[in-house]
């Protein structure tokens, strides 16, 4: 099964259903008030829950799914996803609810672990650049399938129904899945698990220039996407504001699916990143100088576009064993929720404060610094 695009493509549409954990919530987080009417902000966190586990436990995921292996801890991470979307669609109450979502939260880091590492591991060396720009994919394409499919789904059927589509879809992976995955080699030896070991594997990781460096490009990566499409909308101009917010994730997926591709066969995965941060620093300067403008948000999505391929593409070109490429995505989850978490709320509250200014200040400050601790890192691998 080596080189095998149908499992890589499954493996592909798994991290899709983990990616849908965030959005399904997410597209109909408006009509949660008529399920929920007592839930007041704490409904907020129906969306942050499984952030919070990401950043909780992101590293801890990697060295659990290590140990279960890959396959067993994907397939149980699938039925798990499936279950909870099946409680989740009889509505309980919202204590109930968030508790569902924090185990949610559990199968989501367990996919992003164990999918890209699987992946990794049956691509050529030829393959290995479009199979992991396709995997950096995963997000985008969910919340527009959710956007498309999903919510018009809810709001026509009920929200029930979304929540059952989304369980039948992850066990559907999951039967799909569960027998090819039997074919691939043994994996290596099952690695120890204690707290000393989780925190020498925080310390292994983060004081490492390979192991590291996706994750924290990524931390600035997600600090800004999220972020920037959920407070952009209301300072685009409304004739064109549904056209080009719905386009933006497009433009990023299709730059990373073709420009992002062609840069990798010539140059390394960080390199690309790299040029990622710059594009995007320098289209914030551009919707400084030109507040909201549609061709700009375009542009912008589409440099981003490069930082959300290449990102993943690192981390096999950095790390050559499963083991560390599993700490490397591993990071990438924990900083991932991080920026997350942090991005939209620090994003409002400075455009509550100073206004629209703030978006470009803040989003090219935050690309700058992924930018700079790429060079940063990459001058201390050359130096060890």
């Amino acid at each position: 099964m080596i080189g095998s695009w149908p499992l890589m493509l499954a493996l592909w549409g798994a991290g899709l259903g983990a990616a849908m954990q965030y959005a399904k919530i997410s597209v109909i987080y408006d009509l949660l008030g008529t399920v929920y009417p007592e839930g007041g902000a704490a409904l907020g966190w129906l969306v942050s829950a499984i952030g919070g586990v990401g950043v909780l436990l992101g590293v801890v995921a990697a060295m659990l799914v290590a140990r279960i292996r890959y396959r067993r801890a994907l397939l149980v991470a699938l039925w798990l996803g499936a279950l909870v979307s099946l409680g989740q669609a009889l509505l309980p109450p919202l204590p109930a609810m968030l508790a569902l979502r924090l185990v949610e939260g559990i199968s989501h880091l367990a996919i992003v672990v164990a999918a890209p590492t699987l992946i990794a591991q049956i691509a050529t060396n030829q393959q290995r650049g479009l199979a992991l720009t396709l995997w950096g994919t995963f997000f985008g394409v969910a919340f527009a399938v959710m956007a498309w499919f999903g919510r018009p789904l809810a709001i026509h059927v009920g929200i029930p129904a979304l929540f059952a589509a989304h369980a039948v879809y992850m066990a559907a992976f999951a039967l799909y899945l569960s027998p090819r995955l039997r074919t691939l080699p043994q994996e290596g030896e099952v690695p120890a698990f204690s707290l000393s070991s989780v925190i020498a594997t925080h310390a292994t990781i983060y004081s490492s220039a390979r192991i590291s460096a996706p994750a924290f490009g990524w931390l600035f990566y997600t600090f800004c996407f999220v972020s920037i499409l959920t407070v952009l909308p209301p300072y685009l101009d409304p004739s064109i504001r549904g056209l080009v917010m719905g386009a933006m994730p497009l433009a990023s997926i299709a730059v990373s699916m073709t420009l992002g591709v062609a840069l990798l066969r010539k140059m390394p995965a960080v390199q690309v990143v790299i040029a990622g941060f710059a594009g995007s620093a320098l289209c914030m300067v551009w919707l400084w100088l030109m507040p909201a403008n549609a061709v700009a948000c375009l542009v912008l999505a589409g440099a981003m576009g490069l930082i959300q391929g290449a990102s993943f593409a690192s981390v096999p070109q950095l790390n050559q064993t499963a083991r560390t490429q599993t700490q490397a995505n591993g990071a990438m989850a924990q900083m991932g929720n991080l920026g997350n978490s942090l991005g939209t709320p620090m994003m409002a509250m400075a455009l509550a404060g100073w206004g629209y200014i703030s978006l470009p200040i803040l989003a090219g400050v935050a690309f700058l610094c992924g930018l700079v601790l790429h060079i940063f890192l990459a001058g201390l691998r050359r130096n060890i």
